[in-house]
C-alpha cells in the first residue's frame, strides 16, 4: 500500500509543473514579449522613418527563448534612436523591412533582400549593434 501512494505522489508532482508551465509562457508571451516586440516596432518607425515588422517564431516556445527576444526587442527600442539620426542611416536602416526571430544552435544576425533574421540560442541575444554592422555593409 506505501508502495502505491509513492507512485501515485511522483505522478503528482510530475504532473503540475507541466500544466503550469503552458500558462507561465503564455503569461510572459502576453504581458511581456510581445508589449516589448510592439514597443521595438514603434521606436524604430519613429526614429527612422519606416516601419519594421518584428516575428517571433514559435520555434521560442520556453520563456528563456522568449526571454532572449525581448531583450532583442528592448535593445532595438534603447538604440534605435541614437543611429538613426541622419538620413544615410536611416536610408540603411529603411532597408530592413522585416525581422524574424528564431531559436537556433548559435547566435547571429544576417540581413538579405529587405530581411533580418535575428537567431538566438536560448542564453544570448542579437544586439542592435550586430544588427548595424551587418545591415550597413
Amino acid at each position: 500500500m506505501k508502495r502505491g501512494f509513492m507512485i501515485g505522489a511522483v505522478v503528482m508532482m510530475v504532473s503540475i509543473p507541466l500544466a503550469f508551465a503552458g500558462k507561465a509562457e503564455r503569461e510572459f508571451h502576453k504581458n511581456e514579449m510581445t508589449p516589448a516586440v510592439t514597443k521595438a516596432q514603434d521606436a524604430y518607425k519613429k526614429a527612422c522613418g519606416c516601419a519594421l515588422k518584428i516575428n517571433v517564431n514559435a520555434s521560442l516556445k520556453e520563456i528563456d527563448d522568449m526571454r532572449q527576444a525581448k531583450y532583442i526587442a528592448e535593445n532595438i527600442t534603447e538604440n534605435v534612436s541614437g543611429y538613426c539620426n541622419d538620413d544615410a542611416s536611416k536610408k540603411a536602416m529603411c532597408a530592413m523591412k522585416s525581422l524574424d526571430i528564431t531559436k537556433g544552435p548559435d547566435t547571429k544576425f544576417s540581413f538579405a533582400g529587405g530581411k533580418g533574421s535575428a537567431v538566438t540560442d536560448g542564453q544570448s541575444y542579437v544586439s542592435f549593434d550586430m544588427m548595424t554592422r551587418e545591415i550597413d555593409k
